[in-house]
């Protein structure tokens, strides 16, 4: 299904100040719709006060909003309200994971982890690696920078004690088999960290499905506003997992050398939570379930197959994903710095990603030191496409002069 492009638009504040803006990084972060700023306004307009302390009206109403905020994102990824807890973004929520294992993991341990993972889910493991002497293994990925079921098994084994798995790379655009590899590292006792940030805005996620014991992602790339973001986390592992911050809110008793927590979610949202944010991301969240997300990955896979088709043609470019599943166009121009490219696509009102995409250890694969990156969303139509392709051939052209 193709989209209504130029209805969406008009959810879209940006088109306005901006109406010949091609907005191609959505990898990074979304654009930023009128439903959910307006629950934002109306958080700080009528509202403005914190949650779970005040006996007053407009108190009970901010937390209700926040709750049912809570209540939303459970059942957007099948999970129980128990299960969310909101966190400043992925980067946050990986962190808090990884810095759990700094006590439980030691040197005859073992973490796999692949080079297809942003920086937020390798370098904290890469930090409890160095502290514990746990030993990191990388799964092999295949010719097409894909990972196998059958390269996960050739290095998992009775060590292994946490996978940590992107569900969809943000250079290369592939999804992940991670319910398969959830299968395989709980028959050896292992715990599976899903980075899901790539994943969440386009693939219907559930949890109870994946079986996973944590995930991932964050508002700002899903319509949501910054600075918040979800960690699901298994109830059953949520008794044993150690807050990383202290604080208001997060107490049950407090004693002059003793303290008892709160139940999850409570125990892991210490001080003021991002209200706002929370309210926020439920309005993109209900923008985006109104949408439909079968409805977005069939629109954004015409506009990424439409591009493709035209840009594996262009003489002198070279495409280092032609199988993206979330619209994820990664690509140089032969000879040109990516920063140089750029620069011609900001004249043309184009905005692509260039640079290493916080994910060194897949460009390193791919021989690049950095690329650009076109990806596409719902406000993305054909007509956006075309000027992507004008641009790639205008850079190419210009740059070939000197």
């Amino acid at each position: 299904m193709i989209l209504d492009v130029e209805k969406i638009r008009k959810l879209f504040p940006i088109y306005e100040e901006n109406p010949n803006i091609v907005y191609l990084d959505t990898a990074a972060s979304s654009l930023k719709p009128t439903p959910m700023i307006d629950a934002l306004n109306h958080y700080y307009q009528k509202l403005g006060v914190n949650i779970h302390r005040g006996v007053y009206k407009i108190a009970h109403e901010a937390t209700d909003l926040y709750e049912s905020a809570r209540t939303k994102l459970a059942h957007f990824i099948n999970a129980s309200d128990d299960e969310v807890i909101f966190t400043k973004g992925t980067t946050n929520s990986l962190n808090m994971v990884a810095n759990h294992y700094l006590d439980i993991l030691g040197q005859s341990d073992e973490i796999i982890i692949s080079e297809l993972e942003h920086h937020s889910s390798f370098l904290p493991w890469l930090n409890v690696s160095q502290k514990t002497q746990a030993k990191l293994n990388f799964i092999e990925l295949d010719n097409n920078g894909k990972i196998t079921i059958e390269a996960f098994k050739r290095i998992l084994n009775q060590n292994t004690k946490v996978v940590v798995i992107t569900a969809v790379s943000n250079v290369m655009g592939n999804t992940v088999p991670v319910k398969e590899i959830t299968r395989l590292a709980h028959e050896v006792g292992a715990h599976v960290v899903v980075d899901a940030a790539q994943a969440a805005p386009h693939i219907k996620l559930d949890v109870r499905d994946l079986d996973s014991d944590y995930l991932a992602f964050s508002g700002h790339k899903m319509l949501g506003p910054t600075g918040i973001g979800v960690l699901y986390m298994k109830s059953s592992l949520a008794k044993s997992f150690r807050p990383v911050e202290f604080g208001g809110e997060m107490i049950n008793q407090v004693t002059k050398d003793s303290m008892t927590f709160k139940e999850s979610p409570y125990k892991f949202e210490a001080g003021t939570p991002n209200i706002a944010g929370a309210i926020g991301l439920a309005a993109a969240i209900d923008l985006l379930t109104e949408i439909g997300l079968d409805n977005v990955t069939a629109h954004v896979d015409a506009l990424y197959n439409y591009t493709t088709n035209k840009l594996k043609n262009i003489e002198g470019v070279k495409i280092y994903n032609q199988d993206s599943d979330t619209g994820i166009i990664a690509f140089n121009i032969d000879a040109i710095h990516p920063h140089d490219a750029a620069s011609i696509f900001d004249k043309n009102n184009v905005c692509v990603r260039a640079g290493h995409h916080c994910a060194q250890l897949i460009l390193k694969w791919l021989g690049a030191e950095s690329t650009l990156r076109a990806s596409f969303y719902i406000y993305n139509d054909f007509s956006d496409c075309d000027k992507f392709i004008e641009s790639v051939i205008e850079a190419r052209d210009f740059f070939r002069k000197f």
